[in-house]
């Protein structure tokens, strides 16, 4: 028996996680979209509608900054769960507007307050005893990376290995987009994400490291050797706490030098500050101005070319011998405008989302509380990976291009 979603965001990733909602009606028996900006909604829906996906979608406005417009939202829509792709700044008031109004929750990034570039998952893990009191499932995180990383560093675990000592995740966007500087999500979470210190975890610790500060080429499938910086990411944090047997994880990301050297001069002149400033008398931040001229993520995926290339390198003892284990996806632009006119990494992030969805739904992934990714039976999602767009490869005890 399908059951009505209220997905909030019409973003890119909205846009990617409407679509392939109303693709299965089985489990999505109705699909409502929400944003502040109504007609980002209505365009989405006239866009299924055209295309002839079998549920209807539906469209609504609400400030997802404000808890009584969202109860109210709820409370009119009657949903059985929400998947919130909006801003991660939102992410405490759509889950204080589920619990007051009983229905589950999903997103896709972890909080961030909105005047520190800083995201930790403290925030929201402190909400487990609420949901769990209310009989409520909160899951964190479930687009690719984090998401899907976490399914496959348990999958990983559960199949491949006794215990995990090291850990690299290693995602490669090479596509195209043909602009000379643009970011492919929102502007002001990428940037802030990239320009703080890095941060990777080792022998008990993290250890923090300047920006973009270690880096080498890694070899991914399909693309070949790509420049890979260490950054830190959110999932590092719930996996070294998941499996605490790990003694070192990474997350790598490529960047061209041309993205480079653009951040490079909008961070000299002062255009990635999120500290506000007088302009003709207003307050305006610096990096909120500069999203509102960069391109939308969502318009770059009909020109876009290439593919990405995301996974999970890990080492560690299967039988008392060593192991490596390499589990990834590689995914075309061209194909994801094809199916649901969106670009590869909205589609990488919108499609787990609506599978993390579909656990819940189904019964496979539902336990009340607050819960990452790794922390449910990472075999069923992993198979509906390949069914839905997002099919993995493996590749057991072979080398793999880091120092242990």
């Amino acid at each position: 028996m399908g059951k009505k979603v209220l997905i909030i965001g019409a973003g890119g990733v909205g846009n990617v996680v409407a679509k392939k909602c109303a693709m299965n009606p089985d489990v999505f028996s109705e699909v409502v979209l929400a944003s502040r900006t109504k007609s980002k909604c209505d365009a989405i829906a006239e866009e299924c509608a055209k295309i002839g996906l079998p549920t209807p979608v539906q469209t609504a406005q609400v400030d997802a900054d404000n808890v009584p417009e969202l109860v109210a939202l709820i409370n009119e829509v009657k949903p059985w769960m929400v998947i919130n792709v909006a801003l991660p700044y939102q992410d405490l008031t759509i889950m204080d507007a589920c619990l007051e109004t009983g229905v589950h929750y999903m997103d896709t990034a972890n909080y961030e307050p909105k005047d520190v570039a800083k995201f930790e998952y403290s925030w929201q893990w402190a909400y487990k005893e609420r949901f769990e009191q209310a009989g409520l499932m909160a899951l964190l995180g479930c687009g690719f990376d984090p998401g899907v990383t976490q399914v496959y560093t348990a999958y990983a675990n559960k199949h491949h290995f006794d215990e995990m000592h090291y850990l690299d995740i290693i995602d490669c966007n090479a596509g195209d987009h043909g602009k000379a500087f643009a970011t492919n999500f929102n502007p002001e979470i990428n940037i802030r994400e990239i320009t703080q210190n890095g941060r990777y975890w080792e022998n008990g610790e993290w250890v923090e490291i300047p920006p973009m500060s270690i880096h080498k080429a890694i070899d991914y499938p399909g693309i070949g050797p790509k420049e890979s910086y260490v950054l830190y990411h959110e999932e590092l944090e719930s996996l070294v706490k998941n499996f605490p047997t790990i003694k070192r994880a990474r997350f790598w990301m490529t960047f061209g030098q041309q993205y480079l050297t653009h951040l490079n001069v909008l961070q000299n002149v002062g255009m990635t500050s999120i500290e506000p400033i007088k302009f003709k008398g207003i307050d305006i931040v610096p990096l909120e101005f500069l999203k509102a001229v960069l391109p939308e993520p969502g318009t770059l995926g009909e020109n876009y070319t290439g593919e990405t290339s995301i996974g999970c390198q890990i080492k560690g003892i299967k039988d008392g011998k060593d192991r490596t284990y390499y589990v990834w996806n590689n995914c075309k632009h061209q194909d994801c405008w094809s199916e649901v006119q969106a670009q590869g990494v909205s589609y990488t992030t919108g499609v787990p989302a609506m599978l993390g969805a579909m656990m819940m739904i189904t019964g496979e992934w539902f336990k009340p509380g607050v819960w990452n990714c790794e922390e449910m039976n990472p075999d069923p999602f992993m198979a509906m990976l390949n069914v839905h767009g997002l099919p993995w490869n493996e590749l057991v005890d072979v080398a793999l291009p880091h120092e242990y």
